[in-house]
């Protein structure tokens, strides 16, 4: 391979890659839900094709990151090779790994672009789960072949009868004998699904002589050689050493090295339609490279992108603050390293009167705010307080401006409620607000037939509106639900497993906007308000968050030596208060006789003492405090 420092001359096509026929490729994904056996399979698939040897494998081979591995998640998509021979002929597997979690709905979306199809792997003893079936919606759309699997038929509780039947009425199959049977565990049937993978899904149909066209689908940070974006060639064919373009942005930047993975990378001379793999341009940024976004020569660029690029937009925003003010610029540095791997991560810094200097960050959903927050303690040994995840709200003005309020500090203050019905709010200061609009989703909830109380209760007490349910068999049901997302972040999983035992799962898509009558609740510790825990509410919960909240900060605030009032208020109405009764010294204790006026005048000479240093004194939240409130027991569960 020639020095690929050397740069390609601009404007001269470089030479022709080594060329794979699209005949013998096979590009396709798995979806499946959490623990249903994704990466099980992988490692068979590994094993069986050889590009793993028996003495290398290690359970969940793809899964590189520890938080993965001890979760059974996959945050990060991977790509390997696997060669594979069917009936004499030699064929091209790629297998392109994707997130299972609706958090990265927008990954797995590109990663089925890269495919022609898609197996969809079941675990015998569960059935379909609601992710799966979002990820399996998403895969019809993209026209992908649909190869569906029974997985862990080996386990006593399976009941590959049942659930082959439900999933060949769901997608519609010619009977329950297409669903293939594997365990994953063992490898009794993998073998015949990757003779099936070659018998059913299609070959890529690319032009190889048109201009380039490479989608990407996934991008990782390397400490030593930058950014390795891994790529489906669509159309036409990419060198080493060739300036390449990406179509989003506008920047060139020069190839250094094209390989495949296998699982691990091999260097070649250049990828051609129909191919999956990686190529490596010096780019020290993720958000250069951005998942979606069209890779093209510079020198012959293509005339059109690839459709369905979107940039990737923050969903749920929480602050972070370290409980040590002096490791702020740690975790600067921490973000900034985190953001080369992580091009959705979004922050900016912020002050708090309670907490100090941090930052405000913008997130995917719940599991990408907890894995974020957990690689920063763990990898950089930081110790963060997060405060209360918060949606994105957008409030019109009477006077026409508009504001986006990713932080209840910048909800207009001193609202309070309008007439009933309508809406309105009235702000004291920065004049009146005219609207309040709040993001909703749609929600889709599978559980067995008999909670169906249980959940329509949960999801209208939420403010939800019901839009459909269907029975998948006589003893499952999917039923739909439109909710708002500020409903949904807190304790809504929590409460949807413990009122189904469990069985109910949950998945959710954005869904727009809709008017809501929303207030600001403030807490006010002696009429100061501590902006740390403001939280932005339905008028119908304001009061039910004040008094939970001022309850929770009496247990918790030490007594001082004066009185301490603890008040929820909406505006300048109180809705809810505590008070933090003073502790008070025993001034009678040296006064053994004499007058009563004596006693008297001590307790009158304490009691003046006491309202002075009640105008004068300052209450001190320790950091304690602060930990417990935010850290609440309606913190999220993010494991769907």
């Amino acid at each position: 391979m020639s020095d690929p420092a050397q740069p390609a001359a601009v404007g001269r096509r470089a030479p022709a890659p080594s060329r794979t026929d699209q005949a013998v490729i096979r590009n396709f994904c798995i979806i499946a839900h959490i623990d249903h056996g994704k990466s099980t399979l992988a490692d068979r698939m590994l094993q069986l094709t050889g590009v793993v040897k028996a003495r290398q494998m290690r359970a969940q081979y793809l899964d590189r990151m520890d938080i993965e591995r001890e979760r059974g998640i996959t945050i990060k998509s991977q790509a390997v090779r696997l060669p594979w021979e069917k009936d004499g002929q030699h064929y091209v597997l790629n297998l392109i790994d994707t997130p299972g979690h609706v958090d990265f709905t927008y990954e797995v979306s590109r990663s089925l672009a890269a495919c022609e199809g898609a197996i969809l792997l079941v675990d015998a003893a569960q059935g379909i789960e609601a992710q799966t079936l979002a990820n399996l919606y998403l895969a019809l759309d993209a026209d992908l072949t649909i190869i569906p699997v029974l997985n862990k038929i080996d386990l006593p509780a399976a009941q590959p009868e049942r659930y082959a039947e439900e999933i060949a009425g769901i997608i519609g199959t010619s009977g329950p004998d297409d669903v293939l049977r594997v365990s994953a565990k063992t490898g009794d049937g993998v073998e015949d699904l990757l003779n099936a993978i070659v018998d059913q899904v299609p070959p890529p149909h690319g032009d190889p002589d048109a201009a380039s066209r490479a989608l990407i689908f996934d991008s990782v940070y390397d400490t030593y050689r930058g950014v390795v974006t891994y790529v489906r060639m669509v159309d036409g064919r990419l060198s080493s050493r060739e300036r390449t373009l990406m179509m989003s942005t506008g920047a060139v930047h020069e190839t250094l090295e094209v390989g495949v993975i296998s699982p691990e990378p091999i260097p070649c001379e250049g990828l051609v339609a129909g191919e999956v793999g990686y190529v490596i341009s010096g780019v020290k940024d993720v958000r250069q490279a951005r998942v979606g976004d069209t890779m093209t020569s510079s020198g012959h660029p293509a005339q059109e992108p690839l459709a369905g690029y979107q940039h990737p937009r923050p969903m749920v925003f929480s602050g972070l603050y370290p409980l040590d003010g002096d490791e702020y610029p740690e975790l600067r540095e921490a973000l900034d390293k985190l953001r080369l791997n992580d091009a959705a991560l979004f922050y900016e810094p912020e002050t708090s009167t309670a907490l100090g200097f941090g930052f405000r960050c913008g997130f995917l959903g719940l599991l990408h705010m907890e894995i974020v927050r957990e690689r920063l303690e763990r990898e950089f040994g930081l110790s963060l307080i997060s405060t209360t995840p918060n949606v994105i709200y957008r409030v019109e003005m009477e006077s026409g401006r508009e504001i986006r309020v990713t932080n209840p500090a910048e909800f207009p203050s001193g609202n309070t409620p309008g007439s009933p019905g309508d809406g309105s709010l009235k702000a004291n200061t920065g004049g009146k607000i005219a609207k309040v609009f709040e993001p909703v989703v749609k929600a889709t909830l599978i559980a067995p037939s008999e909670f169906i109380g249980a959940i329509m209760e949960l999801c209208q007490s939420r403010r939800g509106v019901l839009g459909g349910m269907d029975y998948l068999s006589p003893e499952r049901v999917e039923i739909r639900y439109t909710l708002p997302l500020a409903e949904i972040i807190f304790d809504f999983f929590d409460q949807l497993k413990s009122r189904t035992r469990g069985y109910a799962s949950l998945d959710y898509e954005p869904d727009g906007e809709q008017q809501a009558n929303l207030v600001k609740v403030d807490i006010l510790l002696q009429g100061q308000p501590v902006d740390a825990f403001s939280q932005i509410v339905h008028s119908d919960s304001a009061r039910e968050y004040g008094l939970a909240m001022t309850a929770k900060l009496r247990e918790l605030i030490p007594r001082q030596q004066f009185e301490v009032p603890i008040q929820a208020a909406v505006g300048s109405r109180v809705i809810a208060r505590e008070n933090i009764r003073a502790i008070r010294k025993d001034v009678l204790a040296k006064c053994y006789g004499g007058d009563i006026s004596r006693k008297r005048k001590l307790l009158e000479k304490q009691k003046e003492g006491k309202k002075r240093m009640k105008t004068i004194g300052r209450v001190d939240v320790p950091q304690e405090a602060f930990v417990a409130a935010l850290s609440t027991s309606r913190q999220p569960d993010a494991r769907r």
